[in-house]
């Protein structure tokens, strides 16, 4: 095996990655078993989970599922604990379980602010409390959260979604400053926008999708394969020494006005 294959491989790790029977989290899933992870997919419906594992063996990769509740804290800490607990020690975490729900913020339910902050922000405490707790008698683990554009930038309809991905933002830096000390990595990735099934009815829209191409200097969509790269550095020992940091993969969108 060459350098680069050791420093930027994955083999002899175990990846669990949240809300990854589609989107972003599939795409993660599948690029950290190609890079030679045993992958656990996770999400709350395991009829999906089963299909999107389904596929991945059918192209050789290794994959198991794990069904659980990412918002419930009780839940995700009988589910980790159990994991660990059977021999399956998790070295690297995804944190990328999601929800986008778009209104005027005057008009927005509390119970619909409760779910948004709940899944985007809360979980990744939940999870990765729940997962730094092993990685720390261990002294070394790797978590990644899925932060976003809406970390640093406004739009309208979608403020709670902002307010939750800013906090995770904050949560990647924290998770930092109290586990480093542990031997642990823990990162964020940023996407800008990318096509994904949250997101079809922005990218039919074709005024909305005029307006994306000529306000990203990419002048394009994402396509979610465009981040297993960074995903997959972040995950692996070439980033030992990265710490706290969200890298934007955006098409260059927070780097123009």
């Amino acid at each position: 095996m060459s350098n680069v294959e050791t420093m930027f491989g994955l083999k002899g790790q175990t990846a669990l990655v949240t809300g990854s029977s589609q989107g972003i989290g599939y795409a993660l899933a599948k690029g950290f078993a190609q890079a030679g992870a045993a992958v656990i997919i996770n999400g709350r419906s395991q009829d999906k989970l089963d299909k999107a594992a389904q596929t991945l063996a059918d192209e050789g990769l290794e994959v198991t599922t794990l069904a659980f509740d990412v918002t419930d804290h009780e839940a995700v800490r009988y589910a980790i604990d159990d994991l660990e607990e059977s021999g399956t020690p998790i070295t690297i975490l995804a944190n990328n379980a999601g929800i986008q729900h778009r209104s005027a913020l005057e008009d927005f339910a509390e119970s619909d602010w409760n779910r948004v902050i709940d899944t985007n922000l809360n979980s990744v405490f939940h999870v990765g409390q729940a997962v730094a707790r092993h990685m720390i008698k261990r002294k070394s683990g790797k978590i990644i959260n899925t932060c976003s554009l809406m970390s640093e930038l406004g739009r309208a309809s979608v403020t709670p979604y902002a307010a939750s991905k800013g906090g995770v933002q904050m949560l990647t830096r924290g998770m930092c400053c109290e586990w480093a000390r542990h031997g642990m990595q823990i990162n964020g990735i940023a996407p800008g926008y990318f096509k994904t099934e949250l997101t079809s009815a922005l990218v039919e829209d074709a005024d909305f999708s005029s307006w994306l191409e000529h306000r990203t200097p990419a002048q394009r969509w994402g396509d979610v394969e465009e981040l297993v790269g960074t995903a997959v550095f972040l995950a692996s020992p070439s980033a030992g020494f990265v710490n706290g940091q969200v890298i934007f993969v955006d098409g260059g969108i927070t780097a123009s006005l």
